[in-house]
């Protein structure tokens, strides 16, 4: 079977479904999901206002409240996602 090709951002994969991002790969021991709370109309496009971020750690033994490790609420989407991509690096190498 082929592996499916996802989008990327910085070279990591970078997957939507709904309102919900999913940035890293499941697996390696941290993945980051975002949340689309609100949206905005900015000349006729509906975009991302208000972005909730979380570091999570893809251990399937822990429980869902241990697998968060950090949360954050930015505005706007490419605001989410370059702390997304910090938090990740970070987590990564530690």
């Amino acid at each position: 079977m082929a592996e499916k090709e996802f989008s990327t951002y910085k070279g990591k994969p970078l997957v939507r479904c709904g309102d919900e991002l999913y940035y890293g790969s499941m697996d390696q021991r941290f993945v980051i999901r975002m949340q689309i709370k609100t949206k905005k109309e900015v000349n006729g496009l509906e975009i991302a206002d208000k972005v909730a971020i979380q570091l999570l750690c893809t251990d399937p033994d822990l429980s869902p409240r241990k697998q968060l490790v950090k949360s954050s609420e930015k505005e706007g989407l490419y605001l989410a996602l370059d702390i997304a991509d910090v938090w990740l690096e970070r987590a990564l190498k530690a």
